[in-house]
């Protein structure tokens, strides 16, 4: 093999050396040229941003609220109505026997726990809804449906319901005649012998609305919690007639020997065929005995009662019921005493409303079935107790027979003793060794102060007034009953501290306006009842007054008995913090 010669070695070895060369500097010019590219192109995309314009908004301009405030001279006070608390008893005022006044005065009414409204309970129905019971709707067959006055008589107005039983109790067969605009909602359907211008006056209706050709339509459902079977018997004058699942059930009304009676006109519709039927009374007439009727536990039954007067005068409508197989006492008369038909037990104003025409011995207002599939039973009321500030029960030490309690000093030390009289703002304590120590009220505690001040109520004037104003009803032109004469009534309990000081704590005040009945001057009832608070330190020249609702009061001649009630006396009770009664 030929060898190379030294300067061909030269050059095949530096060959490599070269091209490396090149390449690194080809290398390094492209790198330099991507760079360039790379920063022109950046530099031109931040050339090329511009931000946007500032958009042009218009301006709102704002007004300035206005808020109109009313100037007064002084703050009125305030009075708060609250619902009861249990508080103690009333061992040392002593009352006759009221209808209406419950487990004691300041207990609540009845031991209900809410102040009841007597303006809205009347034997008609309330003005509120306890969720079972029947609607009433009040027509007046005078007016028309726009309230004006159309010709009615007493044979039209009972055509007219005629035309109502025959054309299925629609109350479309009525629309052409006036309807109050308020209704009212019954548990019961008993109305003793009253007079016929109470219907009216319950639902809201002016004085001047006739006692005559009117009606109530009731209607609700019909149910029980189990099953039973049972019937009605009816008493009215001078119409009532129920219908129970589309059938008439009971005929029951105004009736005589003589033919051309109410009932007689009716009789097409449903009569009865029970021997015990027109024997005993019930209200003004004698009683109407029903169909049986059997209700399956729970299963509700479409129920309506039409009531109506015809020429004025006395009115009645009473319902009571018979359960088979129930054995029931002897009234007076010798038939049975039956409970009156309810859908809820009565409350005491209920019954009160009941009591007071009703005649003794005709029917249980409170014994018998509920026609309900619920519990009705009024609420109770719950023992509150107020709070400290500092989350601790606002009660006072116990205080021993004797009148000794524990009193705490600022130091630490405590004594018992009893509280004697308080002297330049001292409170004479005596011990049980009659031992009587002087201790500034600054060195004892909240507790006893607070126990000191309550301790020395302040004592009060009481002045209880009332305003009157008589009116009376228009006279029927079918009847010549003596219209009643309507007494208005508007209690005021005035209270006006008398004793020096400044008490810095609240009191509570009750009042209980009381009538007694004409027809029975031993019967007493509660027409009016107001409560309220007030701090007598915080009050216009220590003084407060509290004003009842408007409470109606009647007089009549019914079967030449003077009937109706008049304003009798009157209660108020001062209680403080402690449930006390201090006046």
């Amino acid at each position: 093999m030929k060898k190379l010669s030294g300067k061909n070695r030269k050059i095949n070895k530096g060959m490599p050396s070269a091209v490396l060369l090149s390449i690194v500097i080809h290398a390094a010019l492209f790198l330099l040229a991507g760079m360039l590219v790379v920063f022109t192109v950046v530099k031109k995309e931040e050339q090329k941003f511009e931000p946007p314009k500032a958009v042009e908004r218009p301006k709102m301009k704002l007004k300035k609220p206005k808020v109109k405030i009313k100037k007064t001279s002084k703050p009125k006070p305030t009075t708060r109505i609250v619902t009861k608390m249990n508080r103690a008893s009333m061992p040392d005022i002593q009352l006759p026997e009221m209808s209406g006044m419950g487990d004691g005065l300041v207990g609540g009414v009845g031991g209900f726990d809410m102040m009841p409204d007597f303006g809205e309970v009347s034997i008609f129905g309330s003005g509120q809804s306890v969720g079972n019971d029947l609607v009433g709707t009040f027509y007046d067959f005078n007016r028309d449906r726009n309230g004006r006055p159309i010709p009615m008589n007493t044979d039209a107005y009972k055509a007219q319901l005629m035309k109502f039983f025959r054309k299925e109790w629609k109350p479309s067969a009525l629309a052409r005649f006036y309807r109050s605009p308020k209704n009212l909602y019954a548990t019961t359907i008993c109305v003793p012998a009253i007079l016929s211008t109470r219907a009216p006056e319950a639902f809201g209706e002016p004085p001047d609305t006739a006692g005559w050709c009117w009606a109530v339509l009731y209607s609700g459902q019909l149910v029980h919690k189990d099953d039973i079977t049972f019937r009605f018997w009816g008493s009215s004058d001078d119409v009532l007639m129920v219908r129970v699942d589309g059938k008439v059930v009971l005929n029951a009304c105004y009736h005589t020997g003589a033919g051309g009676s109410t009932y007689s006109y009716f009789s097409p519709l449903w009569q009865s065929s029970s021997p015990a039927s027109f024997k005993d009374y019930l209200g003004n007439r004698t009683s109407v005995v029903g169909d049986w009727i059997t209700l399956k536990a729970g299963v509700p039954q479409n129920m309506d009662v039409l009531i109506g007067e015809v020429p004025g005068g006395a009115f009645c409508a009473m319902l009571i019921v018979e359960v088979k197989g129930e054995e029931y006492e002897k009234s007076p008369q010798g038939g049975p005493l039956l409970p009156i038909f309810k859908t809820s037990k009565p409350s005491i104003d209920l019954q009160d409303a009941i009591y007071n025409d009703l005649i003794p011995g005709e029917a249980s207002v409170t014994n018998g079935p509920v026609f309900s599939d619920y519990d009705t039973v009024s609420r109770t009321s719950s023992n509150r107790v107020e709070k400290a500030d500092d989350g601790s029960p606002a009660t006072q030490p116990p205080i021993s027979e004797d009148g000794m309690r524990t009193w705490h000093m600022t130091q630490g030390n405590s004594l018992e003793a009893q509280f004697v009289t308080l002297i330049a703002g001292k409170a004479v304590l005596e011990n049980s060794r009659g031992k009587q120590r002087k201790i500034p009220l600054d060195q004892l505690s909240a507790t006893d102060r607070e126990f000191i001040e309550l301790s020395r109520p302040p004592q009060f004037n009481i002045d209880f007034s009332k305003k009157t104003s008589q009116w009376n009803n228009p006279p029927s032109p079918y009847s010549n009953a003596i219209p009643p004469t309507m007494f208005d009534y508007v209690f005021t309990a005035k209270f006006k501290q008398t004793s020096s000081g400044d008490y810095n704590h609240k009191l509570h005040i009750e009042f209980y306006a009381i009538s007694k009945r004409e027809l029975d001057s031993k019967t007493y009832r509660l027409i009016n009842r107001k409560e309220g608070d007030f701090i007598p330190a915080m009050e216009s020249n220590r003084s407060f007054r509290l004003s009842g609702e408007k409470t109606t009061l009647y007089t009549y001649t019914l079967y030449n008995e003077v009937r109706g009630e008049r304003y009798s006396g009157y209660v108020v009770v001062i209680t403080d913090e402690r449930g006390e009664i201090i006046q």
